[in-house]
């Protein structure tokens, strides 16, 4: 059946008849567009048609044929012949017979002509994207054969958020066997570390620690979703066995003792403005483990060896799993009654004043005698003297502003009672001066020290 076709009567084309012939898809319309589909080796129209002496090209011919709405084909073989209405009679002759064949031009509407066009366009529209998905599925099947491959090496794998999961093999090695040692803390050790993207981490290698698995996951998922500018940010953790880790961010600067107290090790002395900074910073990230998670999380061991400072001396507080340090710990800890945030509250007080002082809250003086630091500042406050507070290495050189408003807020923080002690939200308020801070009590603990 030729293009632009289909039969009169669909039953008998199908029962091999075809005496009913065939009627166009699309009638023709006489548009400047109509065109020409070619029959080759056809027996010739019998109904009546027209000899165009005067057309001398094929060209000319179907110029002739476009011109005259009624004209249906036209043939060119030993000159221009035109049809008008229906075509009887036409038949294809067989390989075979072939003598008597002509090409016949027949017309058909322009969108007759596209749709094979518009046919063949949607076949390499479907070819290519069966390519292109076909390629896709390669690259997938690729892909997981490499990350198979590659976690069979070691690797680390997305558990909730931005929190991941390493192997124990892979982060040995990316500590070169634990044996660059940072520090100690609780429950183990901390070793610097490197991933295979080149990112430097601290891995704290956890000793001792009785917590069950369960447990142990939801806590480091609980601390995998802390993120705050001045908390120390947890990468991920190791749980195979019995051996645990926790891969935090890597802090160049170490931690604030060394500033503090490690003088003979080349530390450079903090300036006034500094250490101001730095106490702030710590505030605000207590504050948001206080009040701004979505569940509070208490800290529990505040002290100079868990504030790691980064690149530009930022305070970041060590998120990690604690218990306490004696010197640090709160009244109400000692006595074993229930913890509050209240605790992290007196552990700051007792740091902010080692960070006023650059010494230890319990030294010994020049005279070997024991000097408990917070009771020299409850009593220099009363009597306005809190230049003599300040670390001897700074000269005298600090804000006296600053330096009272600091050891007011240290002296509150440290009250015996946990409803007199502000909240760390109030602590941030207080020392960046939003708030007055009145001359606080002298605790009744250190009243008994003055006493005896």
């Amino acid at each position: 059946m030729s293009t632009g076709f289909k039969p009169r009567l669909l039953e008998e084309w199908n029962s091999g008849g075809a005496s009913s012939g065939c009627s166009r898809r699309t009638s023709l319309s006489c548009d400047e567009n109509d065109d020409f589909d070619v029959l080759f080796d056809v027996q010739m129209p019998t109904n009546p048609h027209q000899l165009v002496a005067a057309v001398r090209s094929a060209k000319q011919c179907e110029q002739t044929c476009l011109k005259n709405c009624s004209c249906t084909a036209y043939s060119f073989n030993s000159g221009c012949v035109l049809w008008f209405g229906d075509l009887l009679n036409l038949k294809r002759f067989s390989a075979t017979a072939k003598s008597n064949s002509a090409t016949l031009y027949i017309r058909l509407a322009a969108s007759e002509l596209r749709r094979p066009k518009e046919e063949w366009k949607m076949h390499k529209i479907v070819v290519v994207v069966l390519t292109i998905a076909a390629f896709a599925v390669i690259a997938c099947i690729l892909l997981a054969c490499a990350f198979r491959k590659r976690k069979a090496v070691g690797t680390e794998k997305p558990i909730s958020g931005s929190l991941l999961l390493f192997d124990y093999r892979t982060t040995k090695r990316a500590t070169s066997g634990f044996s660059q040692k940072l520090g100690s803390g609780s429950f183990g050790a901390v070793f610097k570390g490197v991933l295979q993207d080149g990112t430097v981490v601290a891995v704290k290698k956890l000793e001792g620690f009785r917590q069950g698995e369960k447990q142990f996951r939801m806590e480091v998922s609980t601390l995998g979703m802390i993120q705050h500018v001045n908390l120390v940010r947890l990468r991920g953790f190791c749980s195979e066995s019995d051996k645990r880790l926790l891969i935090y961010d890597y802090m160049p600067n170490g931690s604030l003792d060394l500033y503090l107290f490690g003088r003979n090790d080349g530390s450079e002395t903090l300036t006034w403005n500094q250490r101001f900074n730095i106490a702030i910073g710590i505030a605000r990230g207590l504050a948001y483990l206080h009040e701004k998670c979505r569940e509070c999380i208490i800290h529990c061991d505040i002290k100079p060896e868990n504030i790691l400072l980064d690149t530009n001396l930022c305070p970041k507080p060590c998120t990690d799993i604690h218990e306490g340090t004696f010197g640090y710990l709160a009244p109400e800890w000692i006595a074993g009654l229930a913890i509050t945030p209240k605790a992290d509250v007196y552990s700051f007080g007792l740091l902010l004043l080692e960070i006023v002082s650059g010494k230890r809250n319990s030294n010994m003086n020049d005279d070997g005698e024991c000097v408990y630091f917070p009771l020299l500042v409850a009593t220099k406050l009363y009597e306005s003297d809190v230049l003599c507070l300040l670390d001897e290495q700074l000269k005298g050189e600090a804000n006296l502003e600053e330096l009272e408003r600091a050891c007011r807020v240290a002296c509150w923080c440290i009250q015996d009672q946990e409803l007199w002690r502000p909240t760390m939200g109030h602590v941030v308020q207080m020392l960046e001066g939003v708030v007055d801070v009145a001359v606080p009590p002298i605790p009744k603990l250190l009243q008994t020290l003055a006493t005896e």
